[in-house]
């Protein structure tokens, strides 16, 4: 397996994006003071009301993009992802990272006493 891809255990399925008519719906400019606007491309493009909306919102559609309505619940328990380790950390879909389980610490002060304890008891036998 020569695809990092396939080596994570995903399949890629190749996307169609249709070619939007007339190029791109306008670009960005710059106006006096150096702020960035947007200027389109077509004038009716920039008219208010219902047409120029959808207008706009015909041309700025991409197939890949969607926009989502419903914002989780302020309180909603957060989702676990057991993914985001593997592939990458996405601050906007990062879930709960699962973490490792470590092994339990050893308390050296009690292993020293064990061991003096052992000793001891090998030195009463031999004692004996």
């Amino acid at each position: 397996m020569d695809d990092p891809i396939k080596k994570l255990g995903y399949r890629l399925r190749p996307r169609t994006v249709e070619k939007q008519r007339g190029g791109e719906p306008g670009k960005i400019a710059f106006d006096d003071r150096g702020n960035a606007l947007y200027e389109w491309t077509d004038d009716r493009l920039g008219t208010e009301g219902e047409e120029g909306e959808r207008l706009r919102k015909r041309a700025l559609d991409h197939p890949g993009l969607s926009l989502m309505d419903e914002e989780p619940a302020k309180n909603a328990p957060i989702r676990s992802n057991p993914k985001g380790l593997r592939i990458g950390y996405n601050p906007y879909e990062s879930g709960m990272l699962a973490k490792k389980s470590r092994k339990r610490k050893v308390d050296l002060h009690e292993l020293s006493k064990w061991i003096d304890q052992k000793r001891k008891l090998s030195e009463r036998k031999d004692e004996e």
